[in-house]
């Protein structure tokens, strides 16, 4: 592609650039890598920030800072949350990458050690840069005067994305004992626990956090199900489709969960925290329509530009993922020096203020821009010489075989 001459405006050079920038990046890809994947995880973490920034206000009120929701005000938002809650489709991923990569390294000789130290380390490694800065952003506000109970609204809010690391990193830890489980063991689990929590009322408080781990285990399972080719089906899909929602309907309609699929303050229940059965049956259903689009999105990524921007959210999917929160916070605080802003500080008890809150979105998206710029560094490792070839692209290469493997 011939360089555009000098005289040609800016933006254009700069079109041109990312153009070819894209084109690269679509030539470097091995024909073997299962686009589809990737595509799904990054609209699994681009819907989490989303819902997040939609559903979380930060209302300036008494001198302080405290979360509200507006699902808490204007409940016929819920169906707001069927769309960005896609937690279980991360987790279907997370264990259809996981089973892959394990087989992968089985395959290449590696030891279950070397491979678990691997994965942890790119999902670990940005937690340490977050938890130092709010380690000192939280002693400045401390000596600062800043009352207690702000403080503890930042950080809970900044550091409540780890809880979603710690259990993704828990089943990568134990994928060589999962990769071949029924995913309808852990649905039973779920499933008697919600029986003595809500149906029978027995049990100790701490029972419901079972489903913490068994909740999740259920879609990881179906991903470990996926690589082993046993969902290649448009039927298993459509199963698992229409089987979650009719079951969440029912758990919603006549067994009295809540239509929200997030948690709102002051309910007395919580799909998220932790996870119910009609959490897990919706994310039955997730999985079962993310599988239905996988044919879609293998073709929409074809296209050069689609794939680039999936490539470039898988980049920096962790990063994305724990500074979301910090971001928003950061543009809340930022908004104060002007007032109490609409949609910003003001409570969430109107459909004003959900206009607003829209046209908000692009500045929380600056500022995590500014947050990934800082911190991508600690998920990617140290930057790469200029002519050493891309570890990005050559972990996906097919391995080459052996006379032992041949």
């Amino acid at each position: 592609m011939a360089e555009p001459p000098l005289s040609t405006p800016a933006p254009y050079r700069a079109l041109r650039a990312i153009r070819r920038g894209a084109h690269r990046v679509d030539a470097a890809t091995p024909a073997s890598r299962d686009r589809a994947v990737d595509a799904l995880r990054a609209a699994a973490i681009l819907g989490v920030v989303l819902g997040h920034w939609l559903v979380t206000a930060l209302v300036a009120a008494d001198g302080g800072l405290h979360t509200a929701s507006p699902l808490q005000r204007m409940p016929r938002l819920a169906p707001v949350s069927w769309l960005l809650q896609t937690l279980a489709v991360f987790f279907l991923v997370g264990g259809y990458a996981a089973t892959r990569s394990l087989n992968t390294a089985r395959a290449r000789g590696e030891s279950y050690g070397g491979w678990l130290r691997a994965r942890l380390t790119r999902l670990l490694r940005p937690v340490a840069a977050l938890l130092g800065l709010w380690t000192v952003a939280g002693t400045v506000l401390l000596l600062t005067g800043t009352p207690l109970a702000t403080l503890h609204t930042l950080l809970k809010l900044a550091l409540s994305p780890l809880w979603f690391l710690l259990v993704l990193a828990a089943l990568t830890a134990v994928t060589p004992l999962v990769a071949r489980l029924n995913p309808l063991w852990p649905l039973a689990v779920v499933l008697h626990v919600d029986l003595l929590r809500f149906g029978l009322h027995l049990g100790p408080s701490w029972l419901g956090w079972i489903n913490l781990a068994a909740g999740w285990l259920v879609p990881y399972t179906l991903g470990a199900a996926w690589a082993r080719g046993e969902l290649h089906t448009r039927r298993s899909a459509w199963a698992l489709l229409l089987g979650g929602t009719a079951a969440t309907a029912v758990l919603v309609g006549c067994a009295g969960y809540p239509a929200s699929m997030v948690g709102v303050p002051g309910s007395a229940v919580s799909n998220l925290n932790p996870p119910t059965l009609a959490a897990v049956t919706f994310g039955l259903a997730q999985c079962g329509l993310a599988l239905l689009l996988r044919d879609r999105l293998r073709r929409a990524m074809s296209r050069p530009w689609a794939w680039a921007a999936v490539v470039l959210v898988n980049l920096s999917a962790m990063t994305v993922f724990l500074w979301h929160q910090t971001a928003l916070m950061a543009a809340t605080a930022t908004g104060l020096l002007a007032g109490r802003l609409p949609g910003l500080h003001t409570p969430p008890d109107s459909p004003a203020w959900v206009a607003y809150r829209l046209a908000w979105l692009p500045v929380f998206a600056l500022a995590l821009t500014v947050c990934r710029a800082a911190f991508r560094h600690h998920e990617q490792g140290p930057r790469r010489p200029r002519h050493r070839p891309s570890r990005v692209v050559h972990r996906h290469l097919p391995p080459k075989k052996t006379p032992h493997h041949a």
